[in-house]
């Protein structure tokens, strides 16, 4: 799961959570909306460990050395 998706995964239960009135027989939306809320913070929280982590693996490094220096010349 990226960060765009846990985004958009939070923004989905805020709403159902707190901005929803209506009711669908069976389904409690206050009680999706907070899974929705808690699946995307966890996500989120990953995803940020995880780029975080690898960030770093991805820089260059340069290794400076003495030049050879040619006994024939």
């Amino acid at each position: 799961m990226g960060i765009g998706t846990s985004l958009f995964l939070i923004a989905v239960g805020a709403i159902l959570r707190w901005a929803v009135s209506d009711a669908i027989s069976g389904v409690n939306l206050a009680t999706v909306g907070l899974i929705l809320l808690i699946v995307g913070i966890v996500g989120l929280l990953i995803s940020l460990f995880v780029t975080f982590a690898w960030a770093d693996r991805n820089r260059d490094t340069v290794v400076t050395r003495d030049r050879y220096a040619d006994p024939r010349l």
